[in-house]
């Protein structure tokens, strides 16, 4: 049995979701297949929390929008106005409705998950519904019933003893009876013990997989992408990018935790604790070789990978009597962005300050400033480039540094990482 892995641009229209149909029938296997919200809805659903918790009055015009850009795709793939995915679809949006008739009483966090989760909800349903009106018979699964997580929202950390169980219980013995092999569910989104919904993360639905495969003992995950494969830089920032045929699972992890916007960085673990082959392919050519993620290594410095992460802020963080920044220093700083979520993508430190480069969060960036402030003296800079190259030379630094301003250098044996504006 065999995983397969979706993203927003393999069903970001009508036509996407006939193409992920073609996809499947060349592949004649028990499949799970994991699938991401339709095209930009996630970010569409942020406006929505947005102007809920803002309330700005544009709540229910951003809404509209989403309900709008899922109509059209039904219309288009099902002629038969009156086939149940419809009303489905209809209660689904119900849920939003019922989330922000009232007024908030939660914290971001929690709402972000409750709404913004519908996403793939809608999706799978839809693509579900679609697969069966065309002879690709499939059985839409809750991945919250399967996906049980503690309740940190937006990027909640999954019980894994519960979590297998589960799958093992509820999937395996269908496949093992040939009662279903085709099985549609949702990536990014999981389960409490509270029955409240959670999110692994954005970008999340690769964990997602990985998840599954682990505790199906699958074959292999295979994630289904709009590029050949894994390439060695954003085609959106290079013109000449090279496939990468065949790289370890401690590369793929490297180039995930940089940043590298092909694979979820928790997706790996699971797949490499099970030694499950992970294969990046392009649906656009689903017959093509993409790339292959396993034990092998002797490829993994070949080519050398550039990695760009865009809108970031380099935070400095000073004593405010000029004293040494010590250990309990460093573990006071370090609980202030644990408990404000934010993750460290680069930091540096000197005898009486330490930096750190982040994501630029609306939500969470300057909460953390201010909460910082109170004990620190603190400057930022916001609005920079992280660049990273994995199996760098002078050649590739020079590349991607020219007309740049570097504020932070840093440069181990495989890997050189600047922050520019």
């Amino acid at each position: 049995m065999k995983v397969f892995k979706f993203g927003g641009a393999s069903v970001k229209d009508a036509n996407a979701v006939k193409n992920v149909g073609e996809v499947i029938k060349l592949h004649q296997d028990d499949l799970v297949i994991v699938i991401s919200a339709m095209g930009k809805t996630t970010n569409a659903l942020e406006s929505v929390v947005n102007s809920y918790l803002n309330k700005d009055g544009k709540v229910e015009e951003n809404l509209q929008k989403v309900k709008a850009f899922h109509n059209v795709i039904l219309n288009d793939l099902f002629e038969d106005k009156n086939h149940p995915i419809f009303n489905e679809v209809h209660n689904t949006f119900v849920e939003i409705e019922w989330e922000i008739e009232e007024e908030a009483v939660r914290e971001y966090d929690y709402v972000y998950d409750q709404i913004v989760s519908v996403g793939e909800v809608l999706s799978t349903k839809i693509v579900s519904a679609y697969l069966n009106s065309v002879g690709i018979n499939n059985k839409w699964q809750d991945v919250r019933n399967l996906i049980q997580s503690d309740n940190t929202h937006r990027n909640a950390n999954v019980d894994w003893e519960l979590t297998e169980q589960l799958i093992q219980k509820d999937i395996i013995p269908q496949f093992n009876t040939k009662d279903q092999t085709i099985f549609i569910t949702q990536g990014f989104i999981a389960s409490s013990s509270e029955l409240f919904t959670t999110t692994l993360g954005r970008e999340g639905s690769d964990f997602s997989a990985g998840i599954l495969a682990f505790c199906l003992n699958a074959e292999s995950v295979t994630i289904w992408k709009d590029v050949p494969g894994m390439l060695n830089a954003d085609p959106k920032w290079f013109d000449d990018t090279i496939k990468l045929d065949n790289i370890s699972y401690l590369e793929a992890v490297e180039l995930a935790y940089y940043g590298a916007s092909v694979i979820h960085p928790k997706t790996i673990k699971p797949l490499q604790n099970k030694n499950i082959p992970l294969n990046v392919k392009s649906f656009v050519s689903p017959t093509n070789t993409g790339t292959l993620i396993n034990n092998e290594t002797k490829q993994d410095a070949v080519v050398p990978s550039f990695i760009f992460k865009m809108n970031q802020v380099l935070i400095s963080i000073s004593a405010k009597d000029y004293s040494f920044v010590m250990e309990d220093s460093l573990s006071h700083i370090f609980g202030v962005f644990s408990e404000f979520g934010v993750k460290i993508n680069l930091m540096q430190n000197s005898a009486i300050s330490f930096s750190a480069c982040v994501d630029f969060d609306e939500q969470k960036t300057m909460k953390l400033i201010d909460e910082l402030k109170k004990n620190y003296k603190i400057l930022y800079n916001d609005n920079l480039e992280l660049v990273t190259i994995r199996h760098y030379d002078q050649s590739t630094i020079e590349r991607v540094t020219a007309n740049k301003e570097i504020l932070v250098e840093q440069k181990s044996r495989n890997t050189a990482r600047f922050i520019v504006k």
